[in-house]
Order: C-alpha cells, then structure tokens, then sequence
C-alpha cells in the first residue's frame, strides 16, 4: 500500500477536523494495534472507520471474518475498490447503524464520536476491542476516583470490562497531525465486580450525578426527580466524583428500592 500522503492525494479525500480525520502512518503502530486485539481464526472482527486501511490491510489478511463500517463517501469507495470481497463493508454511521455480530472490535476512533461509539460498544457482546482514542480520553476510561480525568465514562467501563492503555502514540505518527497524542487501549468485557438491583437506575443515577459532579449528589438527583420525600439515600451530601462506582451502586440501589415499594 502507498504511504498515507500519496493516498490522500490519490483519493482526493480532504481530511476533515469536523470528523476527526486523521490517518495513522506508522505501520509498526499499526501492528502493535492488530496484536493487542488478539484475533484468532474464524474470529468476526469489526472494523468502525477504516479510513484509508492502514488497519484493514492487515485483517484481511488474517483468518477472520472481517466487517467495516465507513460514514464517508470517498473513504467507503475506496475500501470497497482496494479490499472488494475480502472484506464486508457497511457505508453509513457507526452512531447510527446496527453493529452486526462480532467478536473482535478494533477501530481508529476520531474525538467527536468516541464517547458514543464506546457507549454503544459496551452494548454487545464481544471478547476484546482495541481502540485508538485521543490519549486524553483513554485517561477518562481508566481514571482513579478523586481524579480530574474520573467521569461517567470511566464507571461505566469498569462496570462491565476490563480497560487498560497498551501505549501511547505520539501525534507524529499521523497525517494530518493531530494538536494532541493518542493511545491504544484495550477493552475486556467480564461479570460486573459487584451487584446492582437494576442496571438501569445504576446508569441513569451515574448520568445524572456526573452532569453536575461538583454539586452534591443529593441536590443533582432532586433536581432530575430521582428522590423521592423520606427516602433513605446514602451519601447525598457526597459528591459523584469522590466515590468509588460500588457507592455509586449503593446510591442506585436505594433509589430503586425507594422509587418501587
């Protein structure tokens, strides 16, 4: 395959800041990054954004069953000119789209859509994804408690995966370059390391509470009318970013129980 510069020129694509289009270029990265997905034969891989295929050209490669899904025009005809029937291509938004069933996530993820492309994620059953994500993002994924990087984002991962970052890609191993690094991570989904009544209200309570993480839980789930007059509700006088996501459970559990009896 021609380098990332002669592709783009070839291709006529104008890389767009809109979309987060920026074109990874070290092919040993690019290894690294199929490795750490850990794809064996017969695997159903998924593919979100191959862009102009640095990763693609390595699955097809592979013993798998290999599925992209590609929002723009140029890049969409393009996948489908350079990998024809090596591959199955969906041309539309990932946001939006059904994933088929898969085994192995791997994806380039641009800024603007990580956030809802690893929500959705979280939503299928699969045995590993390795992502990249801009490095600042990958921090949130695996924050401490107490943290500024700490989020919504973060509760919600360790709930249902194991998440850890493989490395970090200096922003000079893309065209164009980005203003900042990115990092490859890893995403293991397992049991969830403790209980909740409803899964639901523990998803709804973290939203909530981390849409206004510096005020008081109390306050954020009265605002939202989540607590009811009476109820007993631990920890409303705590805020969401001080505590570890078993509290969080504990705090959704009470509000299911006092919003069901």
């Amino acid at each position: 395959m021609a380098d990332t510069g002669q592709l783009i020129a070839r291709t006529g694509i104008v890389p767009k800041k809109s979309k987060g289009q920026n074109f990874l270029t070290d092919t040993r990265v690019a290894d690294r990054h199929i490795g750490y997905a850990g794809i064996s034969e017969g695997d159903r891989v998924l593919e979100v954004g191959p862009g102009l295929g640095i990763l693609t050209e390595r699955l097809v490669d592979l013993p798998c069953r290999l599925t992209c899904i590609e929002l723009d025009d140029i890049l969409a005809q393009y996948v489908e000119e350079t990998f024809g029937d090596r591959l199955t291509l969906i041309h539309g938004d990932a946001v939006k789209v059904p994933f088929p069933e898969f085994d192995v996530f791997v994806s380039n993820l641009p800024y603007s859509v990580s956030t809802p492309i690893i929500f959705k994620l979280l939503d299928y059953r699969f045995r590993t994804a390795a992502v990249m994500v801009q490095k600042e993002f990958a921090d949130r994924m695996v924050a401490d408690v107490g943290s500024p990087e700490y989020s919504r984002l973060t509760v919600n991962l360790f709930y249902r995966a194991d998440c850890e970052i493989m490395e970090t890609v200096p922003a000079s191993r893309f065209n164009p370059r980005p203003k900042v690094d990115s990092a490859i991570v890893r995403i293991t989904p397992r049991k969830a390391p403790f209980d909740v009544m409803d899964e639901a209200t523990f998803f709804k309570v973290t939203e909530v509470t981390f849409n206004h993480r510096r005020k008081k839980i109390g306050t954020s789930l009265k605002s939202a009318g989540m607590v009811r007059p009476g109820a007993d509700i631990p920890h409303l006088d705590e805020r969401v970013e001080d505590l570890r996501p078993v509290e969080i459970a504990e705090i959704a559990d009470a509000v299911f129980m006092s919003r069901n009896r």
